[in-house]
């Protein structure tokens, strides 16, 4: 007889759930500890003749997923929303029964598997996420400090120092506001600086950065975001990967219409290639086939709609570029340009 077991994972304890792969009956059952050693041992009666081993994409799947299969475990990774959905049909949400339930979606193979990003994706992803919140915390100081010092007219200005100077309290109180500040700024300093070291000595980023538009966040990020670009078969499949396709709602004869873009994906990705497409059709002053194109959209359908698909086509070449490992052609007929010298790309990975 041949199984399938299901998983449900927390950061303390995970429910293991095995079924038969022909009835689909309740074999074992135990909760361990969230360690793959544990996990292991608990599966090792059924080890031979499990088929797969189903848990759901999470903050600790990766990791677990890594070992697991390193201990020669046949692991599948689910798409969390689609495990979701199919685990509402259960009358007690437990862990006990999300587990039973993951079991049946790999017995039956109705499930949608995710790609495992490597070790290496995550640590960028690390340095990104990470220096994102120390901006996202440093506007927000900022934002805080303007905001409350107009209750007394103190409209803030380069200089809030002498503007708060005259009341006591109000200066002691936005003291301690912009020493945080300071202190956040120079961490923040630090990790965008490691991230452009990092971009500097990347061959790939750097060809990226030779779209008008693209700079090292967005080239890192699209990097760690895709992590193996042979998994998307079409260049064209990589906007709808990450959000940036129009939704298609239908039903009977009545109704069929495109909606709004699906925001599907990854949305710090998204966000960086919307700010790229932005960037080439408003900032840029470097004329390319690309750029011509969302211009020309842009005066029919309008500035926002022009964006993203412009940002739709970067992340189109962007993957055809990583897998060809060609540079970005600024016109249709252009040949390929030469690549350029070593010193000349880290001078560009280093411009603000």
């Amino acid at each position: 007889m041949n199984y399938c077991a299901g998983l449900d994972t927390s950061s303390s304890k995970t429910a293991i759930c095995v079924v038969a792969s022909k009835t689909g009956d309740t074999v074992f059952e135990t909760t361990v500890t969230t360690d793959p050693l544990a996990i292991a041992e608990a599966l090792e009666p059924y080890l031979e003749r499990l088929e797969r081993i189903g848990h759901e994409a999470g903050s600790v799947a990766p990791w677990l997923h890594r070992d697991l299969s390193g201990l020669g475990l046949p692991m599948v990774l689910l798409e969390s929303r689609h495990a979701a959905m199919a685990l509402k049909i259960q009358r007690n949400k437990t862990d006990r029964n999300d587990a039973y339930g993951l079991a049946q979606l790999v017995r039956t193979g109705w499930f949608r598997p995710v790609h495992v990003k490597s070790e290496e994706s995550h640590r960028f992803r690390l340095l990104l996420t990470h220096r994102r919140t120390l901006k996202r915390k440093l506007l927000d100081i900022e934002n805080e400090i303007r905001q409350s010092l107009k209750v007394f007219g103190l409209l803030v200005g380069p200089r809030v120092r002498e503007l708060t100077a005259q009341d006591a309290l109000i200066g002691g109180v936005t003291e301690c506001m912009l020493r945080a500040w300071s202190a956040l700024w120079r961490e923040y300093k630090r990790l965008h600086d490691l991230l452009i070291r990092f971009v500097g000595h990347d061959e790939l980023c750097r060809r990226f950065m030779t779209i008008p538009g693209v700079g090292p966040v967005t080239a890192l990020s699209f990097k760690a975001a895709v992590d193996d670009p042979r998994r998307f078969a079409k260049s064209k499949t990589v906007g709808a990967h990450f959000g940036l396709t129009s939704r298609r709602i239908q039903s009977g004869d009545s109704i069929d219409f495109d909606g709004h873009i699906s925001k599907c994906g990854d949305g710090e990705v998204r966000t960086a290639l919307y700010e790229a497409a932005s960037a080439m059709l408003v900032r840029s002053k470097k004329w390319c086939a690309v750029k011509a194109w969302g211009v020309k959209i842009a005066a029919k359908r309008g500035h926002k709609r022009a964006v993203v698909a412009v940002a739709r086509k970067l992340a189109v070449i962007m993957h055809r570029m990583w897998m060809d490992g060609s540079e970005f052609r600024f016109s249709a007929g252009e040949p390929a340009p030469k690549p350029a010298k070593k010193g000349a790309r880290l001078a560009l990975a280093t411009a603000p």
